[in-house]
C-alpha cells in the first residue's frame, strides 16, 4: 500500500470537510462515506405532518372558538362576520353555491397578523364543473379563470374583536366575544342576506337554497315560524362532521418518525415493479411515486 499517497488523499478530504477514513479503509469506502453524509442531510429534513379524519368526541370541539381543523358539515368561520360573498362563494362555471369540504387551522405565530390562520376548501358538487375546471387549468388561460374548487384564507392577530387573547380552555365554557353573521338556513355556510318572502324569518344565501328549503319542509313550517320565531334554526346537516387530527409521519417498519418526504430505502418489490412499468410516462410515474409516499398511512387526508 502506498502510505504517502493515502496520506495525501486524506489531506484532500479534510480540505473538503469530509471526515477522514481509517488507514484500513479503501477507495470504495470513501464513496460510501459520501453517501452516508447525503443520507444524514435527508434525515435532517423537516418532519412531515399528516392529517387524519375522526369523529369529534364533543360537539363543542368543532366550534369556531376552538379553532378546529374539520371536514364536512358546515365551516367554523374564523372571522364569522366578514364572509366571502357575491361570485366568490359560487362555482364560476354553473353559478351554484359551493359546498364546504374541509378547513385546516394553520397559524403562523412568528407574525402577529397571522397568529390565527385558517384555510377553507370549497368545491362544486357537479362532476362536469370539476372536469371543466381541470381542463381549463391545463389550458392556463390567464385572462379568464373559471374555478369550481376554491380555497379561502382567513387570518387574525392575537388581539382581535372575535376571540380572547388567551388560548381556549378546551371545554364547553369557551365562547366567542362577538356573534357571527346570520347564515343561510339551508346550508349554514354562506351569509343569509335573503329572507323568505312569507315568514320573513328564514334566511338564505341564494334562490336555489331557498327553493330547496321550501320543498324539503319549510313550506309546512313557514306558518309556524311566523308564530314562533325562536324555532327558526339552521337546517344545515351536521351529520358527517369529522375533526382532522395531525400527527408526524411514521415509518412502516419500526414505527419511528420518518422525517424524509420519501423513504428511499423502503420500496417493496411490488412498488419497484410498478415504477418500472410506468417508466417513460411522466404522469403515471408521478402517480406511482405518490402511492409510494402515502403507502405507510393510506388513510391520510392531508400532509
Amino acid at each position: 500500500m502506498d502510505i504517502d499517497g493515502k496520506e495525501d488523499s486524506i489531506e484532500e478530504l479534510k480540505g473538503l470537510r469530509i471526515t477522514p477514513l481509517d488507514d484500513d479503509d479503501d477507495d470504495d469506502d470513501e464513496e460510501i462515506a459520501v453517501d452516508d453524509d447525503e443520507d444524514d442531510d435527508e434525515e435532517e429534513e423537516e418532519a412531515v405532518i399528516l392529517g387524519f379524519v375522526e369523529k369529534p368526541q364533543h360537539s363543542w370541539s368543532v366550534l369556531r372558538q376552538q379553532f378546529p381543523s374539520k371536514a364536512g358539515g358546515v365551516p367554523a368561520w374564523l372571522d364569522a362576520y366578514n364572509l366571502p360573498s357575491g361570485m366568490s362563494c359560487v362555482c364560476d362555471i354553473c353559478g351554484q353555491p359551493l359546498q364546504f369540504v374541509l378547513q385546516v387551522y394553520a397559524p403562523l405565530v412568528e407574525k402577529d397578523s397571522t397568529f390565527h390562520r385558517t384555510l377553507f376548501v370549497f368545491m362544486c358538487l357537479s362532476m362536469k364543473c370539476l372536469q371543466r375546471d381541470q381542463h381549463e387549468q391545463w389550458k392556463r388561460h390567464p385572462e379568464k379563470q373559471s374555478r369550481s374548487v376554491k380555497v379561502f384564507r382567513c387570518q387574525l392577530p392575537r388581539a382581535n374583536t372575535f376571540y380572547s387573547n388567551e388560548p381556549p380552555k378546551g371545554n364547553a365554557t369557551d365562547k366567542p366575544l362577538t356573534p357571527g353573521a346570520p347564515l343561510c338556513n339551508w346550508c349554514g355556510t354562506w351569509k343569509g342576506d335573503k329572507f323568505c318572502s312569507s315568514c320573513k324569518i328564514a334566511r338564505y344565501c341564494s334562490q336555489k337554497h331557498q327553493a330547496m328549503h321550501w320543498h324539503s319542509g319549510h313550506k309546512l313550517e313557514c306558518q309556524q315560524l311566523r308564530l314562533s320565531p325562536q324555532s327558526s334554526d339552521c337546517n344545515a346537516c351536521d351529520g358527517g362532521i369529522t375533526e382532522i387530527r395531525a400527527q408526524k409521519e411514521m415509518s412502516g417498519d419500526d414505527g419511528h418518525t420518518n422525517n424524509s418526504l420519501v423513504s428511499r430505502n423502503r420500496i417493496d418489490d411490488s412498488m419497484k415493479s410498478l415504477m418500472d412499468n410506468f417508466e417513460g410516462d411522466a404522469d403515471k410515474k408521478s402517480w406511482a411515486s405518490f402511492q409510494e409516499r402515502i403507502a405507510n398511512s393510506p388513510e391520510q387526508v392531508l400532509r
